[in-house]
């Protein structure tokens, strides 16, 4: 930094003029720097302001894809287990129109057993065999989950069984099955068929004012 000795009309300054002048020149050139330094400042938080949006925008992206990665992990983890359920129902329930085709082949041999004359030595050979068919039926039907509904002197119950008369009986509770005219059957839990049944209803109320 330097400072000129004279003024402008080439009259010697005082030693007070050369310091002002100095003086004045160390400030304007403090202020210039000033400047710069502020330009560098703005500049530099233009950056930083640049840098931070992009790192929430990041930081949005990221968790985006967090929630979708989650949503499709609980997706996938949804149909697999639906598709379990969809194979087990499948495993359990394949035969029901195979068992419900051999029900009525059932109905038939329970009813030859019961015309059978197991009194007659003649017959006593067929109701043997008959009998001996039957099992092995019941049996491979169990085996397979077929369960038989026979709800003789139960509750009536609409979900198992299909009144097909009612009557009233001395001493039954109402809504108790008298008789089984034909045996449901339930297939792992399902019901397959209905037990067909006769139930007791109360009896008619009397009016004691009559």
């Amino acid at each position: 930094m330097t400072t000129e000795s004279k003024n402008e009309n080439g009259a010697e300054l005082s030693p007070e003029q050369i310091a002002e002048d100095i003086i004045k020149q160390a400030e304007e050139q403090v202020e210039e720097q000033h400047e710069h330094a502020q330009d560098a400042i703005s500049a530099e938080q233009e950056k930083i302001n640049e840098l931070e949006l992009a790192l929430v925008a990041a930081q949005s992206t990221v968790s985006d894809q967090k929630d979708s990665v989650i949503r499709a992990k609980a997706e996938v983890d949804n149909v697999r287990r639906r598709s379990a359920q969809d194979v087990e129902k499948a495993r359990k329930f394949a035969l029901e129109k195979f068992a419900a085709e051999l029900l009525p082949v059932v109905d038939n041999l329970e009813r030859a057993i019961a015309n059978v004359d197991k009194e007659d030595e003649g017959q006593k050979g067929l109701a043997e065999g008959i009998e001996l068919t039957l099992q092995s039926m019941m049996s491979a039907l169990d085996k397979f989950g077929v369960k038989v509904v026979d709800p003789q002197d139960q509750p009536f119950n609409p979900e198992l069984h299909q009144a097909m008369s009612m009557q009233e009986v001395e001493g039954v509770a109402p809504n108790t099955v008298l008789a089984v005219m034909q045996k449901g059957y339930e297939l792992n839990g399902r019901l397959v068929r209905p037990a067909m049944v006769m139930v007791s209803k109360a009896a008619p109320s009397v009016d004691a004012t009559a």
